[in-house]
């Protein structure tokens, strides 16, 4: 076999998936290091290794196999969308969410429609079952493109809400009108139709509702032991997904999908693990069903995209998507240049070009042959939304007075006389801060001094709703009790990153009973001082002061002038705000400002003028 392999060209299976893998958390990685968006550097790779060198061909190197691995991988990302759906969260949202579900998803869908049919020239059956899939603005493109944008809280919070909630909303859309179509093209009559729809939807739901309610039951009745919890989970969802495939032709995406949303609304007590590990897995299907589909491009398919496949994609970006959110929006109290702002970004991502080459490749084996325009459609349309809201997110924000700090900010959990010293000398240099405790008296003089404060728990779902993260890069948890601030650093570390979440030094770490392990838990920051050791230096006067580094005064006559004082953060104009670790320096020594935690009376022989 790879003897064959190397003498036709071709890769052998095992190379092919280690390439596809390697280049698609390689592009993931690249695009984090760079602050690009993903999925561009996945269309480029792909379309390199596939119709522009010719390495990697997805019919010639995996053959039958890639048909049913896009199917099982858009049905588990369809899954975890689903599992995104909790209808309590919806009931929460603010009225703009709401109406942009409700009223914006079945008018996007039909906005969508009509432009795919008289603009881009297809028939109605392909223009159905793409525009309901064209309702997703892609969850996990418009997480990146908001950190980097830094919008004020109410519009990306709706932005954010609308991905994450019309995600399987537009899935599923797309799967009923597939199932409409598949069945009309085979009814011989309208009242056949019609009973085969039915038969369709009630299967598909049943299914879906009876697994998730098992799996909501063994787990909650501990049926299930927890190391197997995430196995049973996904042999049950491939389970539903071929049994109703067998049942009725193309039904198990409805399947999974009702299934991930009864699951996401059963209160499990190990949803956040479960729905994390999925996050997980879904980041490795969607890169890899992205990179599979770019390298199976073929030239010829590129080239049906001409002017009306252009004019379709303006007409979406600059007519369907403002008008949608415009009509949506009536009648709420958001200013109009809020309203303007979300109908002007839309970005599309992976989840419309796998669900829309899955349907592509159906459609086609039914005699649809216009919906071999589907994929590239997809790609030009994903391709243009992120390119261009990646680079005029931030300046439109700025035209409309939307734009949030331009430099991340930090969140102090545990109000305190330190937290308070820490925050207001970050405040005066305009970086963003939030002090959060769930006793009130302790942010009352954070209050006073104009602190921005949130009296709850911050790893509640007031917080979830209520707490502007995107301008937030970086987590301080120091309140008093050592096991909160692991838990908070620990629960926080996959959303900011572990290198940006920070809490103080256990009092009983030093000893082997109390010690935990090395995946709890943030990195030390304050000098290596507890809680109660801070409390005393802020009791004696010390104070949190900044300072100038300079190549005349350097991070070493800094030292030597002030031997007791203790490195919290740097600030640089380029790099923004880092907050240094315990028994860690600067990276830069010079032309950065320094912020300290030290003793009352400054040494008289620093040089005044650059310390304040």
């Amino acid at each position: 076999m790879a003897i064959d392999a190397a003498t036709t060209g071709a890769l052998a299976p095992v190379m092919s998936f280690a390439l596809v893998g390697a280049l698609g958390v390689g592009a993931q990685w690249l695009a984090w290091r760079l602050r690009l968006p993903a999925i561009v550097l996945m269309l480029v790779a792909g379309l390199v290794i596939g119709p522009v060198t010719g390495l990697f061909d997805p019919g010639r190197d995996i053959g039958p196999l890639m048909g049913p691995l896009i199917s099982i991988a858009v049905a588990i990302i369809l899954f975890e969308g689903g599992m995104t759906l909790s209808v309590q969260s919806l009931r929460g949202a603010a009225e703009g969410v709401r109406r942009l579900v409700f009223v914006g998803a079945p008018l996007g869908w039909l906005l969508s429609a009509l432009a795919l049919h008289y603009v881009a020239g297809l028939g109605w059956a392909s223009s159905a079952v793409f525009g309901g899939i064209m309702i997703v603005t892609g969850p996990t493109v418009i997480a990146p493109l908001l950190r980097q944008a830094r919008l004020r809280r109410r519009p990306a919070q709706l932005l954010q809400w609308e991905a994450i909630v019309n995600d399987p909303i537009g899935a599923l859309a797309a799967v009923l009108a597939f199932e409409v179509v598949l069945v009309l093209q085979a009814a011989e009559s309208a009242g056949d139709a019609v009973l085969d729809i039915t038969r369709g939807l009630v299967v598909a739901s049943v299914l879906g509702v009876a697994s998730g309610w098992a799996i909501a039951e063994s787990f909650r009745r501990a049926w299930v032991p927890e190391f197997m919890k995430v196995p049973v989970l996904f042999t049950l969802l491939l389970g539903v997904f071929a049994v109703s495939d067998t049942v009725l032709h193309e039904s198990g995406l409805l399947a999974v999908t009702v299934m991930g949303i009864w699951i996401a609304n059963a209160d499990l007590p190990s949803y956040t693990e479960l729905r994390r590990f999925k996050e997980h897995a879904t980041i490795l299907l969607v890169s890899g069903v992205f990179i599979l589909l770019a390298a199976n491009m073929k030239f010829d398919a590129l080239a049906l995209l001409n002017w009306q496949a252009a004019a379709f994609v303006a007409v979406v970006i600059l007519i369907v998507r403002p008008l949608t959110v415009l009509i949506s929006l009536l009648g709420t109290k958001l200013p109009m240049r809020e309203r303007l702002l979300v109908g002007l970004t839309g970005p599309r991502g992976v989840v419309l070009v796998a669900v829309a080459g899955l349907f592509a490749e159906r459609l086609v084996a039914e005699g649809i042959e216009d919906a071999a325009l589907l994929t590239p459609l997809a790609f030009a349309l994903v391709a243009a939304t992120v390119v261009l809201h990646g680079f005029s997110l931030r300046p439109m924000a700025r035209a409309f007075g939307l734009a949030g700090a331009a430099i991340p900010g930090v969140i102090f959990v545990g109000g305190s006389r330190f937290a308070m010293a820490f925050a207001k000398a970050l405040q005066d240099r305009d970086v963003p801060v939030l002090i959060a405790d769930a006793n009130r008296a302790r942010l009352r003089s954070a209050r006073e001094a104009g602190v921005p404060v949130f009296f709850g728990d911050i790893l509640s779902e007031a917080a979830e709703h209520g707490v502007e993260i995107m301008s937030y890069g970086q987590v301080m948890a120091i309140s008093d009790n050592d096991a909160y601030n692991t838990l908070v650093a620990t629960d926080l570390a996959p959303e900011f990153g572990r290198e940006n979440v920070f809490q103080l030094k256990r009092a009983k770490q030093d000893s082997k009973r109390h010690a935990l392990p090395a995946t709890l838990g943030g990195r030390i920051t304050a000098g290596g001082l507890t809680y109660y050791e801070l409390a005393a230096k802020m009791s004696d006067g010390w104070s949190v002061r900044s300072t100038d580094l300079t190549d005349e005064f350097t991070l070493e006559d800094w030292a030597a002038h002030n031997p007791e004082a203790i490195l919290l953060a740097s600030y640089d104009e380029s790099a923004g705000l880092t907050l240094i670790e315990h028994e860690q320096a600067p990276k830069k020594l010079s032309g950065v400002r320094i912020l300290a935690l030290a003793p009352q009376k400054p040494d008289r022989t620093e040089a005044p003028q650059t310390e304040r």
